[in-house]
């Protein structure tokens, strides 16, 4: 009955060593492109009058690179960096502060409601910041995309 029993145990212990072997699956190394984020004319860092905010904020972004290979938006967060003047209720001294209103989006251009919000309200040192792109290419591999801030004069 022990020789049995060490039997089961032995033949147990087998199944488990065997059971428990790691399965390795390759996969191909992914080099996400150098691409650039665009919305309309526009790219990192330029600064644009409120009148020309007030066109780009209805534009889809774009994402390209150097050979102007489109690749499609997948999602990316948006924040508005609003300016607003509060005053002192004590002082009677008015002073600037800005506020921020973000959201994440699946496609692009911005939702209909955003776009009727920001339009006619732009003013100057205000910005608009796309963070997080991420970007699909033709075979649907994700990567993140550069950001895009446009700041407003």
């Amino acid at each position: 009955m022990k020789s049995f029993l060490f039997f089961l145990l032995f033949i147990g212990e087998v199944f488990m060593s065997v059971a428990q072997q790691p399965v390795i699956t390759k996969v191909a190394k992914f080099k996400p492109p150098l691409v650039k984020t665009w919305l309309g004319i526009r790219s990192n860092g330029d600064s644009v009058t409120t009148a020309e905010a007030a066109q780009l904020i209805g534009l889809p972004m774009q994402i390209t690179d150097a050979k102007k290979n489109t690749y499609a938006v997948s999602s990316y967060g948006f924040l508005y960096k609003r300016k607003s003047v509060i005053t002192d209720e004590q002082t009677g001294r008015k002073s600037i502060t800005f506020t921020t209103v973000a959201d994440k989006f699946k496609s692009t251009p911005l939702p209909e409601v955003w776009i009727n919000n920001l339009k006619d309200g732009f003013q100057k040192d205000e910005e608009l910041y796309f963070f997080d792109v991420v970007a699909k290419d033709n075979m649907n591999r994700i990567f993140f995309a550069p950001d895009l801030k446009i700041i407003i004069q």
